[in-house]
């Protein structure tokens, strides 16, 4: 019987079946299904080799995860191309007998491939050794421990990718009295050598690419710039204001010549930079936060209580300066006494950029406690202190010559004012993170208001002349401008936050949500920053609302919780915000040291969403 159309039927499902046919052959091609390729563990031999037979507890104990590749094969590199290939990932699990230094991946090759022939793809092929670091406990008694971890690998040919799958490690550390290297001392002196690709922030270890491509020289001087630019952090402001009151503020030193005030300059910035280096060298090899002894109330009291003394003197009530008496019976000791207290000044100085944390740190951390010297630690840390010194050997230098310029009697005692102001809103704002953190922020609203009213309305200074009376109506007008500013921000709804649990973590992991961790600390100042400036921004509170956003209180660092948690989770320094993705793995890329804007922060979101959506895909 003719049906009228049968026959168009009949060929759209012909065309119909024949695309599924072509579409089904291509995915399986791309995943490697077809039962005669094997898995991926037939096309790899992953063994682990340790560096020492046996270590002293606190020593630094290696390992190389090799990886034989069979011809013909590949495995996609740590951070793949494409979307959605799968990289080679080594995790470790927490332990209390050892935390994770370092991790470096080999150098990979550039190659294309018949799946994707635009496309220039980063694999390992052969034999690929990735480099394991870790940090022992200098509790570790004698005898044999193992600590355990896993591979992720894929192993792809020129036309197929076959599934990827979990290799489980285990990494066998023997503790004793001596340090005894093993047989296998030429290769780890090939992997020390090799140009390397460290884990922690994207892009790689930053000061371990330093040594590696620039060599020493120009790797030492690039840190020195990297401090440098520490200048551009907000604790430098009550570094500026302690300066200018310690050189500028005495009437009695305006006769002094150049060259002794670039001295005392100098002795001031190496008590800074001491400091900043011995609290550098410590966190790196303690595995300590760096900054985190701020971590006592007693300390941030203390400092706060200095501060406050050291400002009353910018408003007229003393001079820092000895009775003359004592000057006179002291006679040549003089000089000596006050570099011995500006060295002392500078190492109190020094503790205010410890708040202030960002990548270069944690790289310089990460790769100074992966060499194990102290002399090459303290050099280095040294290095990017004098960076971070540098301004304010200037400052030092010429702050104390501003009464010398002509006319400055009236514009001068309002500018020490001012910096007065400063000082004492730093002095609460220590004082409030002892005691009150919460209100922290609070205190920086009540010091601009309060300083702009005096400053421009109330303080006397000049008023006999019309434009600098004028000028600081302006001042004062300004300052009330951002209080109001200020106040606006603080009245913004910010992200709602659950307090850190492990049990939550694991419930998330088991229904597929992602996490994000906020790890801070009272006392650190980017901390505050990112919950005012950024987690308080629509589009960030918008983009992270999937995620189940927990903080993580690192304020107390060396309680048991707190060191469990940095060790499980690689945390040198706050702020660090970490994305574990619908697996529960961490996105390493889309994580976040330091502050970050809302417009950048957003683009660490993006990244966990493209690994979200490449588990859908796979899923599928």
């Amino acid at each position: 019987m003719y049906v009228p159309g049968l026959k168009y039927v009949i060929i759209l499902l012909l065309l119909t079946f024949g695309s599924a046919i072509q579409v089904s052959a291509q995915m399986s091609a791309i995943t490697g299904t077809e039962s005669n390729m094997g898995s991926t563990l037939d096309k790899v031999d992953v063994q682990v080799i340790t560096s020492m037979d046996t270590l002293k507890a606190g020593s630094e104990a290696s390992f190389a995860v090799m990886m034989h590749i069979e011809d013909g094969w590949h495995l996609n590199a740590h951070a793949p191309a494409l979307d959605y290939l799968i990289g080679v990932d080594l995790d470790v699990e927490a332990s209390n007998l050892a935390m994770v230094s370092d991790i470096q991946y080999p150098e990979p090759l550039q190659m294309s491939f018949a799946f994707a022939p635009d496309e220039l793809l980063d694999v390992y092929e052969g034999r690929s050794p990735i480099l394991l670091k870790m940090q022992t406990s200098g509790q570790l008694e004698p005898g044999t421990y193992e600590i355990a971890g896993s591979l992720q690998i894929q192993a792809c040919s020129d036309e197929v990718c076959l599934p990827p799958t979990t290799v489980e490690l285990s990494f066998p550390v023997t503790a004793g009295n001596v340090n005894i290297a093993s047989e296998h001392a030429d290769l780890f002196e090939e992997l020390e050598n090799r140009q390397v690709s460290a884990t922690g922030n994207e892009g790689g270890n930053q000061i371990a690419s330093l040594f590696s491509d620039q060599g020493y020289f120009w790797a030492f001087l690039s840190i020195f710039f990297i401090g440098l630019a520490l200048n551009l952090t907000p604790c430098v402001y009550p570094m500026m204001s302690v300066t200018v009151s310690l050189f500028g503020g005495n009437e009695h030193d305006r006769s002094i010549s150049l060259r002794p005030r670039f001295i005392s300059a100098f002795v001031y910035v190496m008590g800074i930079v001491s400091m900043y280096s011995v609290l550098g060298v410590m966190a790196a090899f303690t595995g300590g936060l760096f900054g985190s002894w701020l971590q006592s109330p007693w300390v941030l009291a203390g400092i706060g209580g200095l501060l406050l003394i050291l400002s009353l003197s910018m408003f007229g009530l003393y001079e820092l300066q000895p009775p003359y008496w004592l000057m006179q019976k002291l006679g040549t000791a003089r000089q000596a006494a006050g570099h011995t207290g500006h060295f002392l000044s500078g190492l109190m100085v020094g503790v205010f950029a410890a708040p202030c944390i960002g990548p270069p740190i944690i790289a310089l951390l990460a790769f100074v406690g992966a060499q194990g010297s102290p002399v090459f630690g303290f050099f280095a840390f040294f290095i990017m202190a004098l960076g971070l010194g540098i301004p304010y050997l200037f400052l030092g230098t010429f702050s104390g010559m501003l009464h010398n310029m002509p006319k400055s009697g009236a514009w001068m005692n309002w500018v020490k004012k001012v910096f007065g102001v400063i000082l004492v809103g730093v002095a609460l704002f220590y004082l409030s993170l002892a005691f009150m953190p919460g209100y922290s922020m609070h205190i920086i609203l009540v010091t601009v208001v309060l300083g702009g009213i005096y400053l421009g309305f109330i303080e006397r200074s000049g008023n006999h002349k019309p434009a600098f009376v004028w000028f600081k109506r302006a001042a004062g007008i300004g300052a009330l401008i951002i209080g109001f500013m200020l106040f606006q921000n603080l009245q913004k709804e910010g992200i709602e936050w659950k307090t850190y649990d492990a049990a939550l973590v694991e419930q998330a992991q088991k229904s597929g949500t992602p996490v994000m961790l906020d790890f801070y600390a009272d006392w650190c100042i980017p901390c505050l920053e990112l919950d005012r400036r950024t987690f308080t921004d629509r589009s960030v509170i918008a983009a992270t609302d999937p995620y189940l956003r927990m903080k993580v209180d690192l304020t107390h660092f060396d309680s048991e919780e707190a060191e469990m948690l940095r060790q499980q989770y690689r945390i040198a320094g706050v702020p660090t915000i970490l994305f574990l993705d619908s697996d529960g793995d961490e996105v390493t890329e889309a994580r976040v040291v330091g502050f970050l804007n809302p417009v950048n922060f957003l683009k660490k979101v993006e990244k966990v969403e493209k690994v979200e959506n490449t588990h859908q895909v796979l899923n599928k």
